[in-house]
């Protein structure tokens, strides 16, 4: 049982094992495609084909036939019924940023990517389009709550984060800070930290923004906030006994 299918949700949690008392591990975004490994009660055990991850989700009718043409570029896109009336065609449902869709139709702006689902224009990026601006996409989600498994505007975890800016511009990247530290060869210690600087832990990950300053989705705070490198180094030595492990360049 190895079929591919794609996910037509705007995005579905992945749970360590076929239960939902289970530790959600990861989200599969709108339009990501995914191979069914196999079956188990009211689960599909699956792997996904951008970074080959291994999870459990919902049995749910999924689509088989998708050709991606754009990705949404913004932290979350609504949804419309209808490119007319806007406060009527209104849904309170969004796409998730890097989320890809496949335009069917174009009109007043809006384009759709399922019958009678419309999302507005300027929130899509063609996409091979790559956005090269990291901090940009790192702002989308300040403030954002934390949630482990999370990857969208509604919880977001450390290792999503990071792996994000791979995902929208195209490139492979881990999900899972324990895959990450190893995808590059790095430092243990920096004297002079820089923007691009990823800073991992035991278990987390951070990104500098600038010489003194870095942003992370933080356990403890809650959410993601831009904090002091410095003070963050010694913060996590502090309370979690961490030190930093290894320090590469985006």
């Amino acid at each position: 049982m190895q079929n591919s299918y794609f996910c037509n949700k705007p995005y579905i949690n992945l749970y360590e094992f076929g239960s939902l008392k289970s530790k959600i591990s990861s989200q599969l975004l709108y339009g990501e495609k995914f191979k069914v490994l196999g079956k188990k009660k009211n689960f599909l055990k699956i792997k996904t084909h951008y970074d080959n991850y291994i999870g459990y989700t919902k049995l749910s009718k999924f689509t088989k036939d998708f050709k991606g043409t754009n990705k949404v570029s913004t932290l979350k896109s609504r949804i419309f019924t209808s490119p007319n009336n806007l406060k009527k065609s209104k849904t309170k449902k969004f796409l998730p940023f890097a989320s890809k869709i496949q335009i069917i139709k174009k009109k007043n702006s809006f384009v759709m990517f399922e019958k009678n689902k419309w999302l507005r224009e300027k929130d899509v990026n063609p996409i091979s389009q790559k956005n090269k601006n990291v901090l940009k996409i790192l702002k989308l989600f300040l403030n954002c709550k934390y949630k482990w498994g999370g990857k969208t505007f509604n919880g977001i975890d450390c290792s999503a984060l990071i792996q994000l800016i791979y995902q929208f511009n195209n490139k492979f990247f881990p999900r899972d800070t324990v895959d990450q530290i190893k995808f590059k060869k790095g430092a243990k210690k920096k004297i002079k930290f820089k923007f691009g600087d990823i800073i991992y832990w035991k278990g987390h990950v951070a990104i500098c923004i600038s010489s003194k300053k870095l942003i992370h989705a933080y356990g403890p705070r809650k959410k993601v906030l831009v904090m002091e490198i410095n003070k963050t180094i010694k913060l996590i030595k502090k309370t979690a006994n961490l030190e930093v492990k290894k320090i590469f360049s985006i």
